[in-house]
């Protein structure tokens, strides 16, 4: 059960607003960024739920669910919220935080997506389609999951076997050498919020 005193109740909010810009409190409940969203009747807690869970330091409720996993960062939250908050921003950030701060993802099919997403980008400098699909259909125990869609796709030479690589791959590593200062510094800003 969710807990309030007057010292913690704004700690998740306060983190949301330093980490993205965004301040949830200016949310009012409306619930045009759940009507707008093309997967809210998948979400364990909606988007507005979470808005309100943020607003009132429901962190290990929003942290723990699977909603921040299943936004597609589509943006019509945002693009319908009548607060002008970024609501797309404020899901990646919490996705930050989930990771930052060790909770279990609910969606473990979704996070080893992105993760092997990330390390083919940062392999290549490009995805490399086949590779992925592959290593994703391993990863979740259905290896000929996509065999038909793939057969289709070489016989229409739409997917490359040998994959590619980009001519300025060193200009990629340098974008995530560079990207790595955020993930350094990120649990340092959490350990200085929680003193």
């Amino acid at each position: 059960m969710l807990q309030l005193n007057a010292e913690t109740v704004h700690t998740c909010r306060d983190t949301i607003k330093r980490l993205s810009g965004e301040d949830v409190s200016r949310c009012f409940q409306c619930g045009k960024c759940t009507a707008g969203c093309p997967v809210a009747i998948d979400m364990d807690v909606t988007p507005n739920q979470v808005m309100r869970l943020a607003q009132i330091n429901g962190r290990e409720r929003v942290l723990a669910s699977s909603t921040i996993w299943l936004c597609l960062s589509c943006e019509t939250c945002s693009t319908r919220c009548p607060a002008d908050i970024d609501i797309a921003k404020v899901m990646d950030t919490l996705r930050k935080i989930s990771v930052a701060e060790g909770y279990p993802s609910p969606e473990p099919a979704i996070t080893g997506f992105h993760r092997l997403f990330l390390a083919s980008v940062e392999k290549y400098g490009r995805l490399n389609e086949l590779e992925l699909s592959i290593k994703h259909n391993l990863a979740i125990m259905k290896p000929t999951k996509d065999i038909r869609l793939a057969v289709g796709l070489f016989s229409k030479g739409k997917i490359n076997p040998f994959g590619g690589k980009v001519k300025d791959r060193e200009r990629v590593k340098k974008i995530f050498a560079e990207s790595q200062r955020f993930v350094k510094v990120y649990p340092e800003s959490i350990e200085r919020e929680a003193e």
